[in-house]
C-alpha cells in the first residue's frame, strides 16, 4: 500500500470506520478547545499584555498588574477580551488539531502492506511534529484576531491620542480583509508554523509517552487512569511546550500584534523581529509574560487533555 492510499484509509476517506474515528477526534478536540478557552484565555490576555507593551514606558509592571489593572479598567470581563476569536476559532482549530493527531497516528501506525503496529515513543513525537505543522494554519488566524483585540487596551493607555482602529472582533476582521485581502489574518504565519511544529511534537508526544508510562505503572490502560494523573500528564506536556519554544511565542506575538499596515510594521520578517526584540532588552526581552505563561500550562492544558481523552473514551 503506497503512503497516499496509506493516508486515505487511515484518515477515514475510504473506510467508514476510519470516518468515525475522525468524527470523534474532531468532536472531542471541538470540547476541550472550548474547555481550555474557558480556563486560560485570562491568563493569555495577562501574557500577550505584557509581551506587547512598550519597554520604554510600560503599562503594567507583571502579571499580577496585569489583572489589577484590567479590573480596574474594564472590569472583570476585561480579562476576556478578544475571547470570541479563539472561543469560537476552537470548533475549527482544535478539530484540526486532534483530527491531524489522530490520524497522523493511524498512518504512523500502519505498515506498507496495510497491517498495523504499535506506535514508538518516537511515532508519537512525529505524529506530534505533523499536527503541529497543519494546525498552524488553523491557529494562525485565530491567534491573530485575538492578539490584535488583546493589545488595543496598551496603546489607549500608552498614549492618550491613540484612537483603537478597532474595538470588536469584527471590526479587526473587517479593517484586516480591507487592507490585505485574504491573506491579511495569515500575518506572522511563518513564526506559527516555527513555533508550532517542535512544541506539538514535545507536547503531545510527552502527554502520550506519559500517560502509557502512569498506564504501566498502575497496571491499566491509558483509558483508564485516574482523572488527576492525566491532568498530571497534560500539565506536565503544556510546561515543557512552553520550555522549549517560548522565544520563538515572543516573536510571532510581536508580529501578529504589529500593525495591519505593511508600510507601518516594525516587524515584518521573523529576523526583523528577532532583531529589534533583542535590541529592546537582550535575552530578558523575550520572556516577557512568561510567568502567566506558565500559571497558565497546568490547568489549561490539564482541563483541555482531560477532557479530549474522556469525550474520546466514552465516543468509543
Amino acid at each position: 500500500m503506497d503512503p497516499q492510499r496509506r493516508w486515505l484509509a487511515f484518515s477515514g476517506t475510504t473506510q467508514g470506520s476510519g470516518s468515525a474515528k475522525v468524527a470523534r477526534d474532531i468532536f472531542a478536540g471541538t470540547c476541550g478547545g472550548i474547555a481550555v478557552t474557558l480556563v486560560g484565555h485570562p491568563f493569555d490576555t495577562a501574557k500577550v499584555r505584557l509581551q506587547s507593551q512598550s519597554s520604554v514606558n510600560p503599562v503594567y509592571s507583571g502579571a499580577l498588574d496585569v489583572v489589577k489593572k484590567t479590573i480596574q479598567w474594564e472590569g472583570p470581563q476585561g480579562l476576556y477580551k478578544g475571547v470570541t476569536s479563539p472561543l469560537a476559532g476552537q470548533i475549527v482549530f482544535r478539530s484540526v488539531l486532534f483530527g491531524a493527531f489522530g490520524a497522523a497516528k493511524r498512518w504512523l501506525s500502519t505498515n506498507p502492506d496495510g497491517t498495523t503496529r504499535a506506535l514508538t515513543t518516537l511515532d508519537f513525537y512525529k505524529a506530534g511534529a505533523i499536527t503541529g505543522f497543519v494546525s498552524a494554519f488553523a491557529e494562525g488566524p485565530i491567534d491573530f484576531f485575538k492578539s490584535q483585540i488583546q493589545v488595543q487596551i496598551i496603546r489607549a493607555k500608552g498614549d492618550i491620542n491613540y484612537k483603537p482602529a478597532f474595538t470588536s472582533v469584527s471590526g479587526c476582521v473587517r479593517s484586516v480583509f480591507r487592507h490585505n485581502g485574504p491573506l491579511g489574518p495569515f500575518q506572522g504565519l511563518t513564526a506559527t508554523i516555527v513555533r508550532n511544529t517542535p512544541a506539538n511534537s514535545i507536547y503531545l508526544g510527552s502527554f502520550e509517552v506519559l500517560k502509557q508510562q502512569f498506564a504501566e505503572a498502575y497496571g491499566c490502560s491509558p483509558k483508564e487512569l485516574p482523572g488527576i494523573v492525566t491532568v498530571a500528564a497534560a500539565g506536565t506536556g503544556g510546561l515543557m511546550y512552553w520550555l522549549a519554544i517560548y522565544p520563538i511565542d515572543q516573536i510571532k506575538s510581536a508580529m501578529q500584534t504589529d500593525s495591519i499596515i505593511k508600510a507601518e510594521r516594525k516587524y515584518p520578517t521573523m529576523g526583523a523581529a528577532f532583531s529589534k526584540l533583542y535590541a529592546e532588552g537582550g535575552v530578558p526581552r523575550f520572556y516577557k509574560g512568561f510567568t502567566p505563561c506558565l500559571l497558565r500550562a497546568v490547568p489549561a492544558n490539564g482541563v483541555m487533555l482531560l477532557t479530549v481523552d474522556k469525550v474520546t473514551t466514552m465516543l468509543s
